[in-house]
């Protein structure tokens, strides 16, 4: 064997230049969201056309009951508002539950199994969709899948990288971020299509054979991540004061991090559920003679952010060149910004009554796609680079808390539509993204300090 061959033998595989792992990760984390986003497209649209009218409604097993918990938690709703709080209850409980994962899989089972366990979850709940009567079991185990699944996939990502290479490790959170949105693009499509050819429980089908092909991918890959996803025994609690003092403040500025882009993400993940309605009351479908299955618009946003992600990169490094790169709490300002922007755009398109262009909800949405990759991906990898070693799990499981505090407010704000005109409505979320922005500003620079002390600590 030559020398050059020898050299070649010896050179680690790599996934456009990064750990060859994350090919895998990413690919797990696309089909997990083509199946999440395929099926949340269709939610309440599902629930306000079909589900919670009379003649399905009383199929649903426990309904009932949850009706009465609901009404006694915000009084009595209409269907619109009933829909949208089921909604955001569920995707609030679905970021609220990785924090439980993580400490699962920290403490007990492993990444691996955690990751593994959850995908079977998650197929069983996409499968149940497919029947009126089993709606709500099909959002518990929804929520039971994804929280042991979405935490523990995202650390093993940071993982992948040394204590010291923050660039590379943002550049893995994006790319994995890629991975998501490449499944966010697709889910819709396919399920909204299969939705109007065949019915909603076509399109909640599909969604659960894709989930059953993120299982199999992951545990193909798993020879590679070995080491990614062990089970870390618990390690001691830091000796001494200084250093118990110096992991509190950091956990409490990673926390104060995370409730800053609470605003952002309300302003952000509406347009998964009110955004939808409105585009169905609001928009003309018709386009060359096709009707655009309202779930299709769910995925312009995800696109986007694929396509800007070599764009960032490049005008990230640029300016990092003239050493104008914006930090971690700069990023997440501008993306809060370009969030704003882009409800502002529905709040002027709705002073134009019904029968819009579906150029007014695209770009809103390209607006979108943009603040997302300016502040989730960020998010992520500051946590993973400033945690301590022995949470790191569950700090990423925490991380999406903030999702579940933004998902939970989205369902009540939603019920405002019916007594707010659409103009003041996105006006309102508006204001909330510019909320998110000015405190980012504000506190940036000291909570900066703690967390790039903790970084070079670690």
């Amino acid at each position: 064997m030559t020398a050059t061959a020898i050299q070649t033998a010896d050179r680690p595989r790599t996934f456009f230049g990064e750990p060859s792992a994350l090919a895998y990760l990413a690919f797990t984390e696309a089909w997990e969201r083509f199946s999440y986003y395929g099926m949340t497209a269709l939610l309440t649209l599902y629930m306000t056309k079909a589900l919670l009218l009379p003649g399905h409604v009383e199929h649903v097993a426990g309904f009932a009951e949850l009706r009465g918990v609901l009404r006694g938690m915000f009084g009595a709703a209409t269907p619109l508002a009933m829909a949208s709080q089921i909604f955001g209850l569920y995707t609030a409980l679905v970021y609220f539950t990785p924090l439980l994962g993580g400490l699962i899989a920290d403490r007990w089972i492993g990444r691996r199994n955690a990751v593994a366990a959850g995908a079977v979850l998650m197929s069983a709940g996409h499968f149940a969709m497919a029947f009126d009567g089993s709606f709500l079991l099909a959002l518990a185990l929804l929520i039971l899948g994804c929280g042991l699944l979405k935490g523990n996939i995202a650390a093993q990502v940071g993982q992948l990288y040394p204590a010291t290479d923050d660039s590379g490790r943002t550049r893995g959170f994006a790319i994995f971020s890629t991975g998501i949105n490449s499944g966010a693009v697709a889910g819709p499509l396919v399920c909204g299509l299969l939705a109007q050819i065949w019915g909603w429980h076509a399109g909640f089908g599909a969604a659960g054979v894709l989930m059953l092909i993120g299982l199999a991918t992951y545990l193909i890959g798993y020879p590679h991540l070995k080491a990614a996803s062990a089970r870390h025994a618990p390690e001691p609690t830091p000796e001494g004061g200084g250093r118990r003092r110096g992991e509190a403040r950091v956990l409490l500025a990673l926390t104060a991090v995370a409730a800053i882009t609470v605003f952002q993400s309300i302003a952000y993940y509406q347009g998964a559920n009110i955004g939808l309605i409105w585009i169905d009351r609001q928009v003309d479908p018709r386009l060359l003679g096709f009707t655009i299955p309202t779930a299709w618009y769910n995925s312009v946003d995800s696109l986007v952010s694929i396509l800007f992600v070599p764009v960032l990169f490049g005008l990230w490094r640029r300016q990092a060149r003239g050493g104008g790169e914006p930090n971690d709490l700069g990023k997440i300002a501008i993306g809060a910004i370009i969030c704003m922007a882009g409800n502002l755009v529905l709040a002027a398109a709705s002073l134009g009554g019904g029968g819009l262009s579906p150029l007014w909800p695209v770009a809103d949405l390209i607006l979108q796609g943009i603040a997302f990759l300016y502040y989730w991906p960020t998010l992520l990898a500051l946590v993973s680079r400033t945690a301590p070693a022995r949470l790191k799990s569950t700090l990423m499981g925490a991380a999406y808390l903030s999702l579940f505090a933004s998902n939970t407010i989205i369902g009540r704000l939603g019920g405002l539509y019916e007594t707010m005109t659409p103009t003041a409505f996105w006006l309102l979320h508006a204001a909330i993204a510019a909320t998110g922005a000015a405190l980012a500003m504000t506190v940036g620079r000291p909570l900066k300090r703690i967390l790039d002390a903790a970084a070079a600590g670690s």
